[in-house]
């Protein structure tokens, strides 16, 4: 069986981080995908939980943001859990094996250029 989604998209909001009581850290974001365009030629999203693990959740807490062009790679889980009122919910979410930063981060300063059009020049 296989059991494999590749997806790039745009986080809708900032990563969360926590640690479970064993300590393991978990991340979870969601992520805004574009389906190919409708029958009426409008593009559509779909917004899919994504959970990391590990060294991988801190990687993603600590450096990405809203906004931020990721691709990854994981698995469908399915998971069920009951609310405080007893109420009971199934979430379907990614759970991401490998996370690719596919740009910068828009408070990065961009690389400096050298203007060389004001130095002496240096004989040879």
């Amino acid at each position: 069986m296989i059991n494999r989604i590749v997806l790039t998209g745009r986080l809708t909001r900032d990563p969360e981080l926590r640690y479970t009581t064993s300590g393991k850290a978990v991340c979870n974001f969601t992520l805004a995908v574009d389906r190919r365009f409708s029958g009426q030629g409008e593009r559509e999203t779909d917004f899919i939980d994504i959970v990391t693990w590990q060294k991988q959740a801190e990687v993603c807490a600590n450096h990405l943001t809203k906004g931020r062009l990721v691709a990854l790679d994981g698995r469908l889980q399915i998971r069920s859990y009951e609310t405080q009122d007893g109420q009971k919910r199934r979430v379907a979410e990614v759970v991401a094996e490998n996370v690719t930063f596919l740009d910068r981060p828009s408070r990065e300063p961009a690389p400096e250029v050298a203007d060389n059009s004001e130095q002496d020049e240096v004989p040879f």
